[in-house]
């Protein structure tokens, strides 16, 4: 059966992303994407940059079986692995050892504000014990910097994801820089992205 979800947001993005993770030019080996969702962002970037495994993740059924479904669509079941079933908060993450022998980079895209604060400080927990020196994590979304909104759009947005859950929101630039620091990483490069967005590129460097 054809589980795909279409997600808007990722055909608006996919785009700007990968020109970004063009930049870094990374060496053969996996990507683990924390919070696929759909896949659509998975199957994309697999196809782009065809000399990296994109490995997708995400701890809700109806998600996997989506991406399960854009790699069947996609024709990418002999390069692309299935999506692991990984709750950010639960540790260790359960991953194969092949993947943390040649992991290169973690990324999670528009996650962070659509979860518990606990989620972000996992992240960085995990992904400090699971990448090597010189080696990158990604987040992109919505942020505020010095805890105010970018945009007026933004805060509307805020308010949105807080009338849903109380733990949700646009986090603060300033307080994952604190969680990256804790856990061996620093702010390498903030990018400017369309609708108000950023991408926020950490190196773990001890």
């Amino acid at each position: 059966m054809d589980h795909r979800l279409f997600f808007p947001a990722t055909q608006r993005n996919k785009i700007c992303i990968g020109d970004v993770l063009s930049e870094i030019h990374l060496k053969k080996g996996f990507v683990l994407e924390i919070g696929s969702g759909s896949g659509e962002h998975g199957v994309e970037f697999q196809k782009r940059f065809p000399d990296l495994i994109w490995q997708t993740s995400d701890p809700e059924l109806k998600h996997r079986k989506s991406i399960i479904s854009w790699i069947d669509h996609e024709k990418l079941n002999i390069k692309m692995p299935k999506p692991l079933e990984i709750d950010v908060t639960k540790s260790p993450w359960p991953i194969p050892f092949k993947l943390v022998d040649s992991l290169q980079l973690i990324i999670s895209i528009n996650m962070i504000h659509i979860a518990p604060w606990e989620c972000t400080k996992s992240l960085f927990k995990e992904s400090g014990k699971l990448l090597n020196y010189g080696k990158f994590i990604i987040l992109y979304g919505p942020f505020k910097i010095k805890f105010k909104h970018i945009s007026e759009s933004n805060e509307l947005f805020d308010k949105s994801l807080k009338i849903q859950n109380k733990a949700w929101g646009v986090r603060n630039l300033e307080d994952i820089n604190q969680e990256a620091i804790i856990n061996g990483f620093q702010l390498n490069q903030l990018i400017q992205m369309p609708a108000n967005n950023l991408t926020l590129i950490y190196e773990k460097v001890s």
